[in-house]
């Protein structure tokens, strides 16, 4: 099953770059690829808000279209996102936030997915690779965008 992580420090706080996250409305106004997302309804699980969405990923020629489950757990800095219905098989997606002690923080990304079928696997299978590597790349963009890109405490 194909799967990308990434881990990475960034100089905004935790609470921002999940604020940013969590606004699952907006990524059509900044993540590449992304066409469309629909917020069908939210609901409080405990602690945590639950959505169900649906997302269209647009690449050329290629339109698809997939709803998830999204997890958005404030408390914990987390962001589990599992797949419903569309292209794939199986589908699982997290975020999660770490605040550093000298200040920014430590995101981490992961995504596992599975298409429903080989033929669409050869030949989605290299758009979604390249969509979601850019994932992590254009919440730290908007982030600076944002909040403006601050001097790294880091280096």
């Amino acid at each position: 099953m194909p799967e990308f992580r990434t881990t990475r420090r960034v100089t905004h706080s935790a609470a921002e770059m999940y604020g940013l996250v969590a606004d699952v409305e907006r990524y059509p106004e900044f993540v590449p690829f992304c066409e469309r997302l629909t917020v069908r309804g939210r609901r409080k699980e405990g602690e945590c808000e639950v959505l169900v969405a649906d997302m269209t990923i647009g690449y050329k020629l290629i339109r698809e279209t997939f709803t998830s489950k999204v997890t958005l757990d404030r408390d914990a800095y987390a962001i589990r996102a599992d797949y419903l219905d569309g292209p794939f098989r199986s589908m699982e997606n997290s975020w999660s936030f770490r605040p550093l002690a000298e200040g920014g923080s430590e995101i981490s990304f992961c995504i596992e997915y599975e298409f429903r079928s080989r033929a669409l696997a050869m030949l989605m299978g290299a758009v979604f690779d390249r969509v979601f590597r850019t994932f992590a790349d254009a919440f730290e963009a908007r982030a600076d965008a944002v909040y403006g890109k601050a001097r790294s405490p880091m280096g």
